[in-house]
């Protein structure tokens, strides 16, 4: 699969709005975007978004397409990366990651693993979710307070990328979860994890976008769901997740950044979740809904 990097480079107001129109638009097909300074006097910023399966004149092209005026003539430059696993590279390096009771952790660092808590073992790979990230240790944290106050039965990781968050819902509470992903690179890495870190019985894995499969309804509602995400998919499955849950669910979702809280949580709130928790961590939220009662 080809990996083109497109980049447009611009005064630091004008990267950062073109950065934002990027994410705006293509956050639902997955393509990464970033912006960062790029000169040493701080005057030039690049706004850069990777796109795959195409030539580097068909993602320029479709740059140009989709931001069109937006664009001010700025100039896009378009190149094809190495086959290179850019999430691993990106890792290479970090230190383990403490989020409540878990410790997420590679195979490098097996021997820093506390002897209280919960280790998981997750290596950087084409998937998201290491724990390194501010909404996956948000989520973690989250469930590490839910799941230490109540018991739940029917969970559900929906958009599992590693899988971690499964594999801390079933290592914690020894029972099964279902975890789906869009991307099925994704459910293959979430698998082998889920066996490496003894959870593999626990976890049903599926390849689906939303929640709107058969599969979702064959073991009933769920009680707990987990979604990080990102927020236009969240908003447009509102309706359609919160059948899924019960009349007395907990949810939590992340994926967002801060200025997402209120269009979230009115999609949610017309259908019957209110909130009960929010966290901020390095510019992302994380926010616990519940419908039907007060939280625990």
């Amino acid at each position: 699969m080809s990996t083109i990097r497109v980049r447009i480079v611009a005064e630091e107001i004008e990267a950062k709005r073109i950065a934002d129109l990027l994410a705006l638009d293509f956050e639902d097909e997955g393509n990464p975007v970033t912006v960062f300074e790029s000169s040493a006097d701080g005057a030039q910023w690049t706004a850069e978004i990777l796109l795959f399966d195409m030539t580097p004149d068909e993602a320029a092209a479709l740059v140009r397409d989709r931001l069109g005026a937006d664009a001010f003539a700025a100039p896009v430059d378009a190149v094809e990366l190495e086959d290179t696993n850019w999430v691993a590279k990106s890792l290479e390096g970090l230190s383990p990651v403490r989020a409540g009771r878990f410790f997420v952790h590679g195979a490098h660092d097996r021997a820093r693993r506390p002897f209280n808590g919960v280790p998981l073992e997750i290596e950087a790979a084409l998937a998201f979710g290491t724990g390194h990230h501010g909404t996956t240790a948000g989520c973690l944290i989250e469930l590490d307070r839910l799941l230490s106050r109540r018991r739940y039965s029917r969970m559900l990781d929906l958009g599992t990328g590693t899988g971690v968050l499964a594999i801390a819902m079933a290592r914690m509470t020894r029972q099964k979860v279902m975890a789906s992903d869009i991307d099925p690179v994704a459910v293959t890495t979430a698998r082998e994890n889920a066996r490496h870190n003894q959870a593999g019985p626990l976890l049903r894995m599926v390849t689906a976008a939303g929640v709107d499969r058969g599969v979702f309804g064959e073991q009933g509602r769920f009680d707990l769901v987990v979604a990080n995400i990102l927020a236009r998919p969240l908003m447009q499955m509102a309706a359609g997740l919160s059948r899924r849950m019960t009349r007395k669910a907990t949810l939590i979702l992340s994926g967002l950044r801060v200025e997402d809280g209120p269009r979230i949580l009115f999609a949610y709130g017309t259908q019957g979740f209110h909130l009960v928790r929010r966290q901020e961590r390095d510019g992302w939220l994380t926010l616990t809904l519940v419908r039907g009662r007060r939280e625990p």
